[in-house]
């Protein structure tokens, strides 16, 4: 296996590395991370199953209930995300917690 050496633009490789389709780039964090997607999966062989079904629409329904907040909620969020420290952008605090408003 070699050894990759991080330019300076990347600190950090994350993750399995291949040569089978384009990189990509991903901030977490702080750091910036790259990565390739190996074999990337055919819908038309392997479809969704039911359980998989469900987290994507709990997801975009998550989604669409961050895009429908009025600004009065928005500002609620803002000044609720500044006493926190484990979200670093308020758009991924605010999907958490209409994530997590959806239930299981």
């Amino acid at each position: 296996m070699a050894k990759y050496k991080p330019i300076d633009m990347v600190k950090e490789f994350h993750g399995k590395i291949c040569g089978h389709s384009d990189t990509y780039f991903q901030k977490r964090g702080i750091t910036l991370c790259t990565g390739r997607i190996c074999n990337p999966r055919d819908l038309s062989k392997k479809p969704y199953s039911a359980a998989e079904s469900a987290v994507r629409e709990k997801f975009a329904q998550a989604r669409a209930a961050v895009k429908a907040l009025t600004s009065e909620q928005k500002a609620a969020y803002a000044e609720s995300f500044k006493g926190q420290k484990k979200y670093t952008s308020l758009q991924g605090y605010m999907f958490a917690q209409e994530y997590g408003k959806l239930g299981e």
